[in-house]
């Protein structure tokens, strides 16, 4: 097995035919708390079932409701309907990743001056608190692109790409931006959208249009599957980084075919702001001092 290390301790370690509502019940003796967690994925992506089952885990642990909500269509106007319609059921608070402020900011407004608590998750560090958000639970993604920017460099890369699955999501742009900024390189980001094959024949071309990169990093855990198989296809000779977790990024890392990957701890994402609001709701208020840096550690 691979060791975790970690490399920052930060601050502290519905409606359409479209969407998905899954609820889950706490144990009896609950205090009658309900909570709704909205994300951005499509339902396609490994990452956030892992998020899902921290929220879940953590409702069941403090005796609430919690109902996950997505739409399919990653459409960020979508999205906010979810925020809209979860705020209109005066839910106990709404967790929510922010991949797009502009798109989803006056709906989260919106629901903290009806006095819904709201924390951010995942994505939207920087845009949290100006949008009235109690707090923040995720990784400084720009410093987690960084770190692997420069454990690229050290590992003999001198030329990179970036292989983004969501051009709208500030938070992949950031890990994109900081992993040049450590080489000292111009942003060389490609968006291959959140389709395997397109994945896959992007990177293909990519890497056969420029012959000199000597180095990819996937943003994403699929992401990274597929471009380890690009890779192979074409015969390049690249270093392969990824971000996050999942049995088949971690079978890479075995095998030799990726170097390391990014661990943002998304269990810890969808598990903290649950009980955060939890002792929020019950406790005159009680919150931590600081948002909630899950990560990054290089596994």
């Amino acid at each position: 097995m691979k060791r975790l290390t970690t490399l920052f301790t930060g601050t502290l370690m519905v409606a359409g035919a479209a969407a998905m509502t899954v609820p889950t019940v706490g144990y009896a003796g609950s205090h009658g708390e309900r909570y709704v967690m909205i994300t951005h994925t499509q339902g396609t992506d490994p990452f956030w079932p892992v998020v899902e089952k921290g929220g879940r885990d953590a409702a069941a642990a403090v005796g609430a409701t919690l109902e996950y909500n997505f739409d399919v269509s990653g459409d960020m106007s979508a999205m906010a309907k979810l925020i809209e319609a979860a705020a209109a059921s005066q839910p106990d608070g709404i967790i929510v990743s922010l991949p797009d402020a502009a798109a989803l900011g006056p709906a989260i407004q919106a629901a903290v001056a009806d006095g819904i608590p709201v924390i951010t998750m995942n994505s939207g560090l920087e845009s949290s608190a100006e949008l009235g958000a109690l707090m923040h639970v995720g990784q400084p993604e720009r410093d987690a692109g960084f770190a692997a920017g420069k454990r690229a460099m050290e590992e003999g890369v001198t030329k990179g790409l970036c292989l983004n699955q969501e051009a709208f999501n500030t938070a992949l742009v950031d890990r994109c931006t900081g992993y040049f900024d450590a080489m000292g390189a111009d942003l060389n980001q490609i968006d291959v959208s959140n389709d395997v094959s397109q994945i896959e024949t992007r990177t293909a071309a990519a890497l056969q249009a420029d012959p000199e990169i000597d180095g990819v990093l996937a943003v994403g855990p699929h992401v990274c599957e597929a471009a380890s198989k690009a890779i192979d296809d074409v015969g390049a000779e690249v270093h392969l980084a990824c971000f996050d977790l999942s049995p088949g990024v971690m079978d890479l890392i075995e095998s030799g075919d990726a170097s390391f990957t990014i661990d943002q701890q998304q269990r810890l994402q969808g598990y903290m702001p649950v009980i955060v609001l939890h002792l929020y709701n019950i406790s005159a208020g009680l919150l931590p001092g600081a948002n909630i840096a899950s990560g990054p550690g290089f596994v």
